[in-house]
């Protein structure tokens, strides 16, 4: 897992920029110091700029205290959201996508989502190469499920371990096409701060944490060898 320091890109220009207004406050009091020494006593500053420089003074010395809380919130929510993101490991994730890993210890595994009952309804597996390796056909019920894939091909074969992808394509009972989204569902192993967004490691693929739709505690009860969908054969 890498895991940066909180100082990042951001924090580095607003450091920057917090140095130079403090430079500018700087000169400004050098300039207003050296103004008053040298007035003229019989002639003296209008009150009325007088005070109006007084006013920039103290903006000046507000902005420098607005910086540095905007920057200790901001550090603040780096770490909460590192701490977050850390949370994931170990836990199972559900992600948008067509992609599943198949292991020697684990099936693919995919969630979906019917808009409506699928009188007719094909799922479809194919490899890396885009080839074909597994097709199911069936009724599928309306709302959220799974399909648990063991890598038996319809050939009968056992396919490789790698990552594979699923379509499911449905039609109603008027032979109307039903809306069927698929998510990928994987446990993460580790958690890249590298980037702008954290990237989870699940299995071989890489997610980005605003991809996830679903976070909850693996069941480890569940067979992992049994297909378990609402499809029947």
């Amino acid at each position: 897992m890498a895991v940066d320091g909180v100082s990042g890109t951001s924090t580095s220009q607003m450091s920057s920029s917090r140095a130079t207004i403090a430079d500018n406050f700087d000169t400004f009091l050098s300039i207003l110091t050296t103004q008053l020494k040298n007035q003229n006593p019989l002639d003296p500053m209008d009150t009325n700029q007088f005070t109006q420089q007084l006013v920039q003074f103290t903006g000046v010395e507000q902005q420098l205290k607005t910086n540095e809380f905007l920057e200790t919130l901001m550090l603040s929510g780096q770490n909460t959201a590192k701490s977050d993101a850390v949370s994931y490991i170990g836990k199972e994730v559900t992600s948008s996508g067509k992609t599943g890993e198949l292991t020697g210890s684990n099936a693919a595994f995919w969630a979906y989502s019917a808009e409506a009952n699928a009188a007719n309804a094909t799922i479809t597996i194919k490899d890396a190469s885009g080839q074909t390796v597994y097709n199911q056909t069936g009724p599928l019920q309306s709302g959220p499920g799974t399909f648990r894939w063991d890598g038996k091909g319809s050939d009968g074969n056992m396919k490789p371990n790698g990552i594979y992808t699923i379509d499911i394509k449905g039609k109603d009972a008027n032979g109307k096409d039903v809306k069927i989204s698929t998510a990928s569902i994987g446990i993460v192993t580790a958690v890249d701060f590298t980037g702008d967004v954290p990237v989870l490691t699940v299995g071989s693929r890489r997610v980005t944490i605003t991809d996830v739709t679903d976070v909850r505690i693996p069941d480890v009860t569940a067979p992992v060898e049994d297909d378990d969908t609402d499809t029947a054969a």
